[in-house]
């Protein structure tokens, strides 16, 4: 196809920051060999051609505001990205989060997926106002199936053909070879070599529930191997807070808190299980992660965390430290050949749900989607 028949399509994001510059890539690499150059705009962060190479984008542009600079009507965001918008022959957009969903609905008449990687985004009556307002050139994707309900909850009058799901993925083989073995993550991690180790990954924030974990692992340790270890890797404002409820436990010993791990998801192979105990996790990238390095998983049974791990590992109800603590007595007396196993049935749901290649199958028949490029 030559560049004057090429589509162009808009992907505007929020930010770079955590996960957001891998689903800028997610979504600007589902073009690839289609016909479309993807244009991705960054509302907020400084340029940087690292995050620019890092996108899977035919074109990257960054609109360097800052966060306190988009507050209220967000005019002047709003006029930057019209002229954007009017410099190039886009067919449609796609946002991540709501701030860009708004924006480009505001400064563009072009089609939008809104794409929501969060809980509640329109339960304000306010944001329902503006969606319905504009529901004649707006549908929306929710990262989860959990995640899209609770959207048709709030828009019950939409079609549901409007409000679909599309996974948040992972490119496999890529993570794989950045992954450091066994024993240079606990080199790395400060863990003991021959210790059955519980890892877990996320903000200290009362949505990640880490003191379920902690008490969890605390009923669990006399049955566990000698010498358990819990590690939490992540920062944030409960962090005395843990370390308080470990010692109050009798767990100190046990439990190592490591602060922020730049890139964490290398140091994956150091755990012998990988537990999370969030409250309703939209999603729960840090699952597939530890899918990709062969940890099996003890989760929640509630949010996206449920429709990534279900028949492949064990959920817990929320909240349940009984559950948490029979889970990790289970999956420590796993032999060689179920963990085994285990991988093989993580890779298999990967390879089949959670992949680039299977996300993209789905993303090309979305309703909305065929709509949009069934027009051209």
């Amino acid at each position: 196809m030559t560049r004057s028949a090429e589509r162009h399509v808009l992907q505007f994001c929020h930010g770079y920051d955590g996960p957001f510059l891998d689903c800028a890539r997610q979504y600007a690499s589902l073009f690839a060999g289609r016909g479309y150059r993807v244009t991705t705009v960054f509302l907020t962060g400084a340029a940087d051609a690292e995050v620019a190479a890092s996108c899977a984008s035919d074109e990257v542009l960054f609109m360097e505001y800052s966060s306190k600079a988009i507050g209220g009507m967000k005019l002047a965001a709003i006029r930057d990205l019209r002229k954007i918008a009017a410099s190039r022959s886009f067919h449609f957009c796609i946002t991540h989060r709501f701030k860009p969903t708004y924006i480009a609905l505001l400064a563009t008449k072009l089609p939008v997926i809104g794409v929501h990687h969060a809980f509640g985004d329109y339960r304000r009556r306010s944001r329902k106002v503006m969606a319905n307002m504009f529901r004649a050139r707006l549908s929306l994707l929710g990262v989860s199936d959990a995640v899209r309900d609770d959207i048709r909850k709030c828009l019950p009058k939409w079609p549901a053909d409007r409000i679909q799901t599309l996974y948040n993925r992972i490119h496999v083989d890529q993570l794989t070879a950045t992954l450091l073995s066994r024993e240079q993550a606990r080199e790395a991690l400060g863990l003991a070599q021959d210790a059955w180790v519980v890892g877990n990954v996320g903000r200290l924030h009362p949505d990640k529930d880490q003191s379920t974990l902690l008490k969890g692992f605390a009923q669990a340790l006399p049955d566990l191997p000698a010498g358990s270890q819990l590690v939490i890797l992540g920062q944030g404002r409960l962090e005395q807070d843990l370390k308080h409820l470990a010692g109050e436990l009798g767990i100190g010993n046990h439990v190592l808190l490591t602060g922020q791990v730049l890139q964490a998801s290398r140091y994956f192979r150091a755990f012998d299980v990988f537990a999370l105990s969030s409250d309703h996790e939209p999603f729960g990238m840090v699952l597939l992660e530890a899918m990709v390095a062969g940890v099996p998983l003890l989760a929640t049974a509630c949010g996206g965390a449920r429709e990534v791990v279900e028949g492949v590992g064990i959920l817990f109800p929320l909240g349940g430290v009984d559950g948490l603590a029979q889970g990790l007595v289970h999956l420590s007396r796993m032999d060689a050949e179920l963990r085994q196993s285990c991988a093989e049935a993580m890779l298999q749901r990967l390879n089949d749900r959670f992949s680039d290649e299977a996300v993209k199958a789905v993303f090309w028949q979305l309703p909305q989607v065929v709509a949009l490029t069934s027009e051209t």
